[in-house]
């Protein structure tokens, strides 16, 4: 058996969308899992569309997401260059495609806009031009003729226009079109530039290309590539077309849903390895049913065969469930590194902010989930003094006073501010007055903290802000009450 070889060929235009670092990572993975080469080729034809920061993006996003390429344009495996305009200067292209007009399989042809324009037809609500072959009976004196005149010129395939072209996705399996609707596509535009779809059939087969991913809005080109094999009589490669990935509201992932890039999701508060994991599974399942998968293990596991035809929903919900887990499970030195400057946005004062770290390590889904967390450090908020009342702890405002005041003084003589003194100096007092511990835990952490949910316990959130400020808060909170 051949060995596996996959390529990631994005177009520089941009931040990379969720659907390309998918299609990179299933490429990769295919490639891994089989022990083959992953090879990174950059599509910059389009010139119009090409932005020139994109090309640094590609190279730090595959970088930072671990999907490092064997070979590309900064590591070459002899079947370079890896940049398609840089395959263009050697005239690469026209070479292939004066071959296939040498067989009739694709011919000059002259038209110019004014003649095109009247090729144009409306169907179902459509325009669409279908070229009509008029070049493809010009004389071989009449071409060379236009040549010599330095008549503008493209390349145009010779479709047939009876019958089939059947080809074979691996997930969708065989897909039949009929050859009517195969327009004579360019192949070497009048600038002399290939197309895209020409240009991707001759480096896929150069580079010895085995298996191709791409997103299945290709799988309507796919007939005309089959064509262009079959013209050069080239051996096919293995075509995997991924489900479209959609919103919450099932309509196309765009970028103006504000996280339809890499960037965007880091940017947001996630963390890459947990990107990377969401990815996976957007169209494709394991056997199982794990769903938290470092890089390795998608090597590992990763079965092309079990991806979905049934679009991918990009469900945030999820997304951030599953970035909490990544989360939780960091080590603390590094998550404290991570979380330093969204706790620093909010606390100024010179508290433990090493405590505060690994007190939201395990409450937030995503970093800047930090600072709605902890902003009561600064400063207690506004709040009414309907908080004090607990149904189930049995707390209202008048058994709260009641409780602050009874503990101040035990709190004012206590030395020792550490969680573990004060929650022993609490349940004493709860012991001896026959109650439950959160009949004076609940009184105590709303008055330190001003809010109805905290990251952590009274004695927890004490430790941190200290003696004096704990006391200055409770304080505070007896006079609200009374």
């Amino acid at each position: 058996m051949a060995k596996v070889r996959t390529r990631f060929a994005p177009s520089p235009t941009g931040r990379m969308h969720v659907g390309n670092l998918r299609t990179a990572l299933y490429t990769y993975l295919i490639a891994k899992h089989e022990g083959g080469d992953f090879i990174l080729r950059i599509e910059d034809t389009d010139q119009e569309r090409f932005v020139d920061e994109a090309l640094g993006i590609i190279y730090r996003t595959l970088e930072k997401t671990g999907l490092i390429h064997d070979e590309g344009p900064d590591k070459d495996g002899g079947v370079g260059p890896y940049v398609q305009s840089e395959r263009c200067q050697s005239g690469l292209y026209m070479e292939y495609a004066k071959q296939l007009v040498e067989k009739g399989e694709a011919y000059y042809c002259f038209c110019d806009k004014e003649r095109l324009e009247t090729l144009k037809q409306t169907v179902a609500g459509k325009e669409i031009s279908v070229y009509d072959k008029h070049c493809l009976h010009l004389s071989k004196e009449e071409v060379e003729a236009n040549l010599a005149a330095g008549k503008p010129f493209v390349i145009r395939a010779n479709m047939p226009t009876e019958g089939t072209t059947t080809f074979h996705d691996e997930i969708y399996g065989d897909i039949t079109a009929p050859n009517e609707e195969l327009d004579d596509m360019i192949l070497i535009k009048s600038d002399g530039y290939p197309t895209y779809n020409f240009a991707n059939v001759v480096d896929d087969h150069l580079m010895g290309i085995t298996h191709v991913v791409r997103g299945n809005e290709y799988l309507s080109s796919a007939p005309k590539y089959t064509r262009l094999y079959a013209a050069f009589g080239w051996e096919e490669p293995k075509y995997i077309h991924c489900p479209l990935i959609t919103n919450e509201e099932h309509q196309k992932l765009s970028k103006r849903s504000g996280h339809s890039s890499y960037e965007d999701l880091i940017e947001q508060g996630f963390l890459t390895e947990a990107v990377v994991n969401f990815v996976a599974l957007l169209g494709w399942s394991p056997s199982d049913n794990q769903e938290i998968f470092s890089l390795e293990e998608l090597v590992e596991h990763f079965d092309f065969h079990h991806i979905s035809k049934s679009p991918a929903v990009f469900d945030m919900v999820k997304l951030r469930w599953m970035n909490g887990e990544y989360l939780k499970a960091m080590d603390e030195e590094a998550f404290y590194e991570m979380a330093l400057p969204y706790i620093k946005e909010v606390v100024t004062k010179d508290v433990d902010l090493k405590k505060i770290a690994k007190m939201v390590k395990t409450r937030i889904e995503v970093l800047p989930d930090i600072k709605e967390h902890i902003d009561f450090f600064e400063a207690v908020p506004e709040y009414d003094a309907s908080m004090y009342t607990h149904k189930k702890m049995k707390t209202n405002a008048e058994t709260s006073l009641e409780v602050l005041k009874d503990i101040l003084p035990r709190l004012q003589a206590q030395d020792d501010y550490s969680n573990d003194a004060l929650y022993q100096l609490l349940c004493d007092y709860v012991a001896e007055k026959g109650v439950k511990n959160g009949y004076v835990m609940w009184p105590i952490r709303t008055a330190v903290s001003g809010k109805q949910m905290t990251p952590g316990g009274a004695t927890e959130l004490m430790e941190i802000l200290g003696k004096e400020e704990s006391i200055a808060r409770i304080e505070a909170a007896i006079e609200k009450l009374s």
